[in-house]
């Protein structure tokens, strides 16, 4: 008989069947009003607390597996790169900046993953989320949803006659600010866990 699946497990799938869902709603729903991206924004935030409890369930009931160690690092990567696609072909506006900083998350994300198998394959420790690991996914997840939400702010700034606040929003300050520390955030993140773990992997290997 097939073993039921737990909780922990069961949230990070949620969050790989959650980004291609969040991704389409937000390309199908680039030809209705402005407030409409409310909605993908509210799938890829329910997305980002499965990441944020499925951790926390696994190790507080002590129910780490071998598929969870697999699926949870894998459904963060769909996420975030999902997330990075998503607004490189609906924000025109703001494609020529996030270009590279999607890039930047990207190779980051691959690098420290190639980092952590490396280091577990030849000296057996396991790469743990640093401080400034935390902070990346803080400051990727605020990013996402400030991008999403920010045309949003424009809109109803507009219809209250704000134009200071419409043209704020509308130059996208927010996104950029965003970015700026979404960028940081994940350099920094990259060099603290090289700084760290480089020195425990054998390059005669």
């Amino acid at each position: 008989m097939a073993r039921k699946m737990n909780v922990p497990n069961t949230l990070s799938l949620l969050r790989v069947f959650l980004t291609p869902i969040f991704m389409l709603a937000a390309l199908l729903l680039q030809s209705f009003p402005v407030w409409c991206r409310i909605f993908p924004a509210l799938l890829f935030l329910a997305a980002a607390i499965t990441d944020m409890l499925d951790g926390k369930i696994a190790r507080k009931h002590n129910i780490i597996t071998d598929f969870g160690k697999f699926i949870d690092p894998l459904a963060d990567k769909f996420m975030i790169f999902g997330a990075c696609i998503t607004f490189l072909v609906i924000d025109s506006a703001t494609a020529p900046v996030f270009v590279w900083v999607s890039a930047v998350v990207m190779l980051r994300e691959l690098a420290v993953t190639s980092l952590r198998l490396v280091v577990a394959g030849q000296s057996g420790i396991v790469v743990a989320a640093s401080f400034f690991g935390k902070c990346k996914t803080v400051t990727q997840v605020v990013a996402v949803m400030v991008m999403f939400l920010e045309p949003v702010l424009a809109w109803l700034s507009s219809l209250i006659s704000l134009a200071p606040l419409t043209a704020f929003f509308g130059n996208h300050v927010l996104s950029y600010i965003a970015m700026a520390a979404m960028a940081i955030t994940t350099v920094a993140s990259g060099v603290d866990y090289m700084k760290s773990y480089f020195p425990y992997i054998d390059t005669n290997k």
